[in-house]
């Protein structure tokens, strides 16, 4: 009697929580609590280098954005795929209107314009535009597969460079290259022919180095990082001593001696703490998190008979799990600091709010609707 009222009652949160993917839902919620813990262990330190009397400040901030996160995740999920993908798109426009401002109206820090202060809050409209940037590209993809003679390889291309020329001149390479990768991804989900995918890697690498000789900012940090004797290179220094003084089971929380001197330890650097005061086993656990929830976007995604949706929650999966190697692999002095964050962990309202925005397009793109799965899928 109580199942057939819960499956009869029409009520939108009952009828929200039957037909959402609950794993990955799950997995959310978990990436955002370990954040919170994170954030509260490294705001104190943080807060002092800034000069900032409460210590807490930064937990506060990282708190604010993600109620605002969860809270917009939870609307664009209620949405139908339709809608879901209008606001995708809606999100692409704003953010490239708002890159083409930044050097005008932009705030400068540490060498780059990549902010837009708006009502006491500072917003990066790059984190926006890339799952934008997947929303439209799997639409366009998707019409281009039922009409070959639709140009959308054109106008995804067109978009890409569009893109890729704006983020150049804040500058920011980071985003860029993660940019380039998903634009490749989505090329290949697309089912496009080999010969597409090796020249665009082919071009990818020619632009690389076109970068390198081009423009001075990207030259100074490869440098840095290929001969780093003489170069600052402190942060990345203190980052592989952290990690190392973290051990198997860490100093405690507040113990990590080595991460109080990380100037971006709640930011970029937030694994490097996590594994100083948590150990590695825990800190293991949240990368695998982190993995489990790729993974179950690509399950989802594989079962989809929507083209439009499987490509897009593919590509959504894709942002999400290359910008977490990313930020690992700079963490641990791999590849040359890109200042980008640990999604769902890192405190940076931009990275949050879009972060929990591809999670809500994903959860829209991914309920259960009639035709959307095969029989018995879910």
């Amino acid at each position: 009697m109580i199942l057939t009222a819960h499956r009869t009652n029409k009520n939108p949160v009952f009828e929200w929580w039957r037909s959402v993917d609950r794993v990955m839902v799950s997995l959310f919620i978990v990436l955002l609590l370990a954040g919170m813990v994170l954030s509260m262990a490294a705001s104190p330190n943080a807060s002092a280098k800034l000069g900032i009397s409460n210590p807490f400040y930064f937990f506060s901030r990282h708190f604010t954005f993600v109620a605002m996160g969860v809270t917009g995740a939870i609307i664009v999920s209620l949405m139908s795929p339709t809608n879901a993908r209008r606001i995708g798109v809606l999100a692409l426009l704003g953010s490239i209107i708002a890159l083409m401002l930044i050097p005008f109206i932009g705030t400068e820090v540490k060498g780059a314009t990549r902010w837009i202060r708006f009502a006491g809050l500072s917003l990066q409209p790059s984190e926006f535009a890339k799952p934008g940037f997947i929303v439209f590209a799997a639409w366009m993809f998707a019409h281009r597969k039922r009409d070959i003679r639709f140009p959308g390889m054109a106008f995804v291309l067109g978009l890409y460079l569009l893109l890729i020329m704006l983020l150049i001149r804040q500058p920011d390479f980071g985003q860029s290259f993660l940019l380039t990768v998903i634009f490749g991804a989505m090329f290949f989900y697309a089912g496009l022919s080999a010969a597409w995918i090796i020249g665009l890697g082919l071009s990818a690498m020619v632009a690389g180095v076109g970068a390198y000789f081009a423009l001075p900012h990207v030259q100074s940090r490869i440098q840095r990082f290929l001969d780093p004797e003489g170069s600052d290179t402190y942060q990345t220094d203190k980052a592989l001593e952290a990690i190392a003084n973290g051990g198997i089971f860490g100093q405690g929380p507040g113990g990590g001696e080595v991460s109080r001197r990380l100037p971006d330890a709640h930011t970029d650097f937030i694994f490097a703490l996590a594994v100083e005061e948590f150990g590695f086993i825990l800190s293991f656990l949240l990368i695998a998190v982190l993995a489990a929830l790729v993974f179950q976007a690509f399950r989802k995604a594989l079962r989809l008979h929507d083209h439009f949706a499987q490509m897009a929650v593919a590509g959504l999966a894709t942002m999400i799990g290359v910008q977490t190697v990313i930020n690992l692999a700079v963490n641990l002095n791999m590849v040359p600091p890109k200042g980008m964050t640990l999604p769902f962990i890192s405190s940076g309202g931009s990275s949050m709010l879009a972060m929990s925005f591809s999670v809500g397009l994903i959860l829209a793109f991914t309920r259960r609707r009639p035709g959307f799965y095969g029989y018995g899928d879910t």
